[in-house]
C-alpha cells in the first residue's frame, strides 16, 4: 500500500498563515482555564471541605455532574443552548474559553481538595491556637502548602487540558487542529496535516511531561 505521502508544501508562509494562529488559541485558552479552573476549583475544594451541608451539597452535585459528562457534550451543549437562553450568540472561541473554566474547575477542585486534605491537621490546629481565622489559615498556611504538594499534578492536568482543546474543533472554533484541517485542505493533503498536527501535539505534550517529571523530583528533594 503506497500512501504517497508529501510534506513539501509546509513552508513558513503557510505555518504563519494556519498553523501558528490556531497554536496561539490552543495556548490560550490553556492558560485561561487553568488559572480560571484553579481559581474556581479552589473555591469548590473549600465548599465540600467546609462540612456546611449549604456548601457542601451543591458543590458536590458540580463537581460529580461536570466529571460524568464528555468534555466534547458540554462544549456543544453550552454552545447550542446558552444563546437560546441568553437571545445572541457568544461565538465559538468566547463559548470555549467558558466552557472549559467551568469543566476544568471539577476537575482541578478534586485535585485542590487532595492537597488541602495531604497538610497534616496539626499545622491548621496551630494555627488557630496562634489566632487564625478559618481564611487566614487557608490563606496563610493550608493554600500555600497545597499547591506546591500537587503542582506536578495541577501541571498534568494542565498538559491534558491542552490536548483537550483540540475537542473545540467540533464547535468551528480555529484552535492548532483547526488550523491544521485548513491547511491540508487548501493543498489537498489532509493525511500528511494530520499527521504533522498529531506528531507536534506529541512533541509539545512530551516535553512538558519531562519538565513536570523534573519538577517533582526537585519537589520531592524540598520534602
Amino acid at each position: 500500500m503506497n500512501l504517497n505521502l508529501d510534506f513539501s508544501f509546509y513552508n513558513w508562509d503557510l505555518i504563519q498563515n494556519f498553523i501558528i494562529k490556531g497554536l496561539m488559541f490552543s495556548v490560550m485558552l490553556t492558560i485561561v482555564a487553568t488559572l480560571g479552573g484553579i481559581f474556581f476549583g479552589t473555591l469548590l475544594a473549600l465548599m465540600r471541605l467546609s462540612g456546611k451541608k449549604i456548601l457542601v451539597v451543591p458543590a458536590t452535585i458540580y463537581v460529580n455532574g461536570m466529571r460524568s459528562v464528555p468534555l466534547v457534550m458540554v462544549i456543544l451543549w453550552f454552545f447550542l443552548l446558552v444563546p437560546l437562553l441568553i437571545g445572541k450568540p457568544i461565538g465559538a472561541e468566547m463559548s470555549a474559553v467558558i466552557t472549559f473554566v467551568a469543566f476544568e474547575a471539577a476537575y482541578f477542585s478534586e485535585i485542590m481538595r487532595a492537597g488541602i486534605q495531604s497538610i497534616p491537621r496539626g499545622q491548621v490546629y496551630a494555627g488557630q491556637a496562634v489566632g487564625m481565622t478559618y481564611g487566614q489559615n487557608m490563606r496563610l498556611v493550608v493554600l500555600p502548602q497545597a499547591f506546591r504538594n500537587m503542582l506536578p499534578v495541577l501541571l498534568t492536568q494542565t498538559i491534558i487540558l491542552f490536548q483537550d482543546t483540540s475537542l473545540v474543533y467540533a464547535i468551528g472554533a480555529y484552535d492548532m487542529l483547526k488550523g491544521f484541517e485548513v491547511a491540508g485542505k487548501n493543498f489537498g493533503r489532509p493525511v500528511e496535516a494530520y499527521l504533522a498536527a498529531a506528531v507536534l501535539y506529541f512533541i509539545i505534550c512530551f516535553t512538558l511531561s519531562w519538565f513536570v517529571k523534573r519538577l517533582h523530583k526537585k519537589i520531592a528533594i524540598i520534602r
